[in-house]
C-alpha cells in the first residue's frame, strides 16, 4: 500500500473519531433539557437521541457539500491539510468538553479547515479560501442564529404561557412532559442532519483530493459510517456539558424544555435545508436563554452565559491558529 492511500485511511479514521467526539460533546444539544426536567432518564435519553441522530444524519448532504466544496479551494490543499484540520478540531473539542463548555463543533471544524488551508500552499493564504461563501454560509449565520434563538425562543414561550395560564402546574408538567419527548426527538434528528454532515464533507473532501472528480459527491459508505459514529458518540453522553446546559444556565420545567427544543429544531432544520453548517450548540443554548428570559431576566445565570459566549467568540480564531500551527510544524515532514 503506497503512502497516499494509507494517509487517506488515517484521515478517514480520524474524521470518524472527530464525529464520535462531536456526538458526545454535543449530545447535550438534544437531551440536556429532557434530562434536566426528568422527563427521561439519562440512559434512555442518550439511546433515544443516538438512534435519532443516526436517522437524521442520513437525511441530506447539503451541509456536507458546503464543508467539502464551498469554503476552500480544493486545488490548493492536500491530505496533510485535512489531517491538521481534523487533529485541531479534535483537540479543541476535548478541551472544551473537559471544561464543560458547550462550544460549537461546527465552528471548530470550520476554523480548523480555514487555518490549515491558509498555510497549506506557497501562494498567499487568502487565495485558498472562498470568502464570499464563508460570509454567507458561516459568518452571517454565526451572528444571526443566536439572535434568532433568543427571539424565537422568547416568542414561543410567551405564546405557550398565554395558552396554558389557566392550566394547573401539575397538568402542564404532565402534558409537556409527553410533548417534550417529541420535541427532543426532532432536536436529535436535526442535530444529526446538520452536524454529522460536517464529517461527511471532510471525508468527501479527502476523497476528492486523492481521486479528483467533476461533481462533489458523498458516497453511501461515508454517510452510513458518519451516521454511526455520530449516533454512537451521542449514546456515550457528554455529561459535563449536559449539566451546563440543563441546569447551570436556568432551572427548566418540561414546558420550557419543549419551547427551547422546538425553537432550536425549526432553526437548525431550516439551516440544514439551505446547506448552512449552523452551530447547533449556539442555537439550543440561545433558545434556552430566550425561553428563560420570559420568566425574568434574572432567571438566567448570566455569568455562566458569559463564559459560553466567550468560548463561542474564540472558537474559530483559536482553531484557525491551532490548525495553522500544526501545518507549519508538519510541513518539514511532508
Amino acid at each position: 500500500m503506497d503512502a497516499i492511500p494509507l494517509l487517506l485511511i488515517v484521515v478517514v479514521l480520524l474524521t470518524l473519531g472527530f464525529d464520535f467526539i462531536n456526538g458526545f460533546h454535543d449530545s447535550a444539544n438534544a437531551i440536556a433539557t429532557v434530562v434536566s426536567t426528568r422527563v427521561l432518564t439519562p440512559l434512555v435519553a442518550v439511546v433515544y437521541a443516538g438512534i435519532l441522530n443516526f436517522i437524521g444524519a442520513l437525511m441530506g448532504t447539503e451541509v456536507a457539500a458546503t464543508i467539502g466544496s464551498g469554503l476552500v479551494d480544493v486545488n490548493t490543499i492536500t491530505l496533510h491539510t485535512i489531517l491538521c484540520t481534523v487533529l485541531a478540531a479534535i483537540i479543541w473539542n476535548l478541551i472544551t468538553w473537559y471544561k464543560g463548555l458547550p462550544t460549537s463543533s461546527s465552528h471548530a471544524i470550520i476554523g480548523s479547515l480555514l487555518g490549515a488551508a491558509w498555510f497549506s500552499s506557497t501562494v498567499s493564504g487568502h487565495e485558498n479560501i472562498h470568502f464570499d461563501k464563508l460570509l454567507h454560509k458561516v459568518i452571517y449565520p454565526m451572528l444571526s442564529s443566536p439572535v434568532l434563538g433568543v427571539v424565537i425562543g422568547f416568542m414561543v414561550m410567551t405564546i405557550l404561557t398565554w395558552l396554558i395560564y389557566k392550566m394547573s402546574p401539575t397538568r402542564v408538567s404532565r402534558v409537556f412532559g409527553k410533548l417534550q419527548i417529541v420535541s427532543a426527538g426532532f432536536m436529535a434528528i436535526t442535530h444529526g442532519l446538520n452536524d454529522a454532515q460536517k464529517s461527511m464533507g471532510i471525508i468527501a473532501l479527502a476523497l476528492v483530493v486523492v481521486y479528483p472528480q467533476e461533481a462533489f459527491h458523498v458516497p453511501l459508505w461515508v454517510k452510513i459510517t458518519c451516521a454511526l459514529a455520530m449516533g454512537a458518540g451521542t449514546m456515550m453522553g457528554g455529561w459535563r456539558i449536559i449539566h451546563t446546559l440543563g441546569s447551570k444556565m436556568i432551572k427548566l420545567q418540561p414546558v420550557h424544555g419543549f419551547a427551547a427544543e422546538t425553537t432550536a429544531s425549526i432553526i437548525i432544520g431550516g439551516a440544514s435545508s439551505l446547506g448552512i453548517p449552523v452551530s447547533t450548540t449556539q442555537v439550543i443554548t440561545t433558545s434556552i436563554m430566550g425561553v428563560g428570559a420570559t420568566k425574568r431576566l434574572s432567571a438566567v445565570r448570566w455569568g455562566v452565559v458569559g463564559n459560553i459566549v466567550w468560548a463561542w467568540i474564540l472558537t474559530i480564531p483559536l482553531t484557525f491558529a491551532l490548525s495553522g500551527g500544526l501545518m507549519l510544524l508538519m510541513k518539514p515532514f511532508f
